[in-house]
């Protein structure tokens, strides 16, 4: 069921996760060279958690509350991507992610998308899968661990954000051929 109201509840969530992204890349952002500080980089861990968590509540309250917008469908995994891939790309420079796992994340980020907006032009709805589901919580947790960087309480946690990374990176493309083959098969269907 979709609703007429716009501006509810879970679509101001979704539209604080995607006004978080410039501020986590400004937090993140530092001269050519230069690494990021223990408290910037807690300080965009925690915003950057608090958006990501936001993702869970939109959408539990737009269905709990039967207030899926059209607007939330959109902006929702719009917000998602933008919030992943920024931070990713932030953090290329001071060597906390390999450009190449940046990449093949941006890469399948936009080709699901321009997936789903050609299904979308066809009348085929390509739904989220449960191996995209997953590939963003881990994605999410290797990327907050990244942030975060420096080993604390004697956990290495770049080590751990590395492995949930790679991790979401196997999900990344193996959710993004699951796409593609869902996306050619409702095609030859018709």
């Amino acid at each position: 069921m979709t609703s007429d109201s716009r501006l509810n509840a879970p679509n101001v969530l979704t539209l604080l996760r995607i006004v978080a992204v410039p501020v986590v890349v400004l937090i993140l952002f530092t001269p050519e060279g230069r690494e990021i500080s223990f408290t910037r980089s807690v300080v965009a861990f925690s915003l950057f958690v608090a958006a990501s968590i936001t993702d869970l509540f939109d959408g539990y309250i737009a269905r709990r509350y039967q207030m899926v917008t059209t607007l939330g469908k959109l902006l929702d995994p719009l917000a998602d991507k933008l919030l992943v891939c920024a931070v990713m790309i932030m953090l290329i420079e001071p060597d906390r992610v390999p450009a190449w796992m940046a990449v093949i994340v941006v890469a399948r980020e936009i080709g699901v998308t321009a997936l789903r907006g050609v299904a979308s032009t066809e009348g085929v709805v390509i739904a989220a899968s449960n191996l995209g589901k997953a590939k963003t919580l881990l994605l999410n947790i290797g990327v907050a661990a990244l942030i975060l960087h420096y080993p604390f309480l004697g956990i290495p946690v770049h080590t751990v954000g590395m492995v949930f990374l790679s991790a979401g990176l196997v999900l990344t493309a193996w959710s993004g051929l699951d796409y593609f083959f869902r996306f050619v098969g409702e095609i030859f269907k018709r």
